[in-house]
């Protein structure tokens, strides 16, 4: 969905304007018109790639709600803003100074020392911004490794962890999860899409979510949350009443009102692990056994009915790097 391309560190960015100021002198008579050259060259090269760094990113406010949420809780949308920032105005600085320096030759006669004090000011305020060409190549592979959305009819897979949602979503798409027999084993949002009936539908699965305020909430779940407000067209909450996943069902049927008191999205239920034999009974809900396939076909069905009923066409989320 992203793919902003890798933040250049400054020392890369400095060696390589004054590589090229150093060659665009080459044949030029010492004196005033080869330091003119070796300014602009650096200074331009310099002002072109910063201004390239942030052109790169996306506009915050205009890629969907789900994906500048995400951003804030995963990156931070606010230090993002001043990085971005702090990058423009080094751009600036740098092209200003460039300017400068070269009024300044016309006044002095030692050209080679303006230009040595205006690379060394340039030197200084790469030396400045590191950090946040540093923050902002870290953030460049977290945005990156978002996950692409489509605009298709899309069930979102939620629950308590290690219930079955991965395995749910491995049977059913072609997403490939982690799974696992332990808690949070999904780190961030998996999608999965499947043809049915000459449609293709998104199939998301949710990091795990616990019954308990939004305060107490780490990155993993406020992502799930994130999606539940802003994405899908249906929800499939998967209930394990087996007691295997750690949880008391009780709290599984907590969360489950809860979500449906919160999100403004239909919701089917259903029960996993029946394989297991005998189970606390849930009111409602698809018995299912991800492991034999048991129930899977019709509780994807009634998912996928009611999704492609509810689906509303969403304006496009991003538009690649803006």
């Amino acid at each position: 969905m992203f793919n902003i391309p890798t933040v250049p560190t400054a020392e890369e960015l400095l060696g390589k304007a004054f590589r090229k100021s150093v060659r665009a002198r080459a044949g030029k008579s010492p004196g005033r018109t080869a330091e003119k050259t070796m300014i602009l060259t650096a200074s331009n090269i310099l002002a072109d790639n910063l201004r390239a760094v942030v052109r790169r990113f996306p506009n915050f406010d205009e890629i969907g709600a789900f994906y500048s949420e995400t951003i804030d809780i995963v990156v931070g949308l606010d230090q993002l803003r001043i990085s971005l920032a702090s990058v423009t105005w080094a751009s600036t600085k740098i092209h200003q100074l460039s300017r400068a320096a070269i009024g300044k030759m016309a006044r002095v006669s030692d050209a080679k020392a303006v230009r040595k004090q205006m690379f060394g000011r340039t030197a200084s305020i790469m030396k400045e911004i590191q950090p946040d060409l540093d923050f902002l190549n870290r953030a460049r592979n977290t945005i990156n490794a978002l996950p692409a959305l489509d605009d298709e009819p899309t069930i979102l897979v939620a629950g308590y962890p290690n219930v079955g949602k991965s395995s749910f979503v491995a049977f059913v798409t072609s997403a490939k999860p982690e799974i696992a027999l332990y808690p949070f084993t999904t780190k961030g949002i998996i999608v999965g899409h499947i043809q049915y009936c000459d449609r293709r539908y998104q199939i998301v699965d949710l990091p795990g979510l616990l019954d308990r305020p939004v305060s107490k909430r780490n990155t993993i779940e406020l992502q799930a949350i994130s999606a539940l407000k802003n994405l899908g067209d249906a929800v499939l909450f998967i209930v394990d009443p087996s007691g295997t996943s750690g949880y008391e069902v009780s709290d599984q049927l907590n969360l489950l009102r809860e979500l449906k008191s919160q999100v403004g999205l239909p919701v089917i239920v259903a029960a996993n692990k029946m394989d297991l034999g005998p189970a606390e009974p849930v009111n409602e809900a698809f018995g299912i056994s991800t492991l034999s396939g048991e129930g899977i076909a019709a509780v994807l069905k009634a998912s996928i009915d009611l999704a492609r009923a509810h689906h509303a066409p969403r304006t496009r989320q991003v538009d690649e790097t803006s």
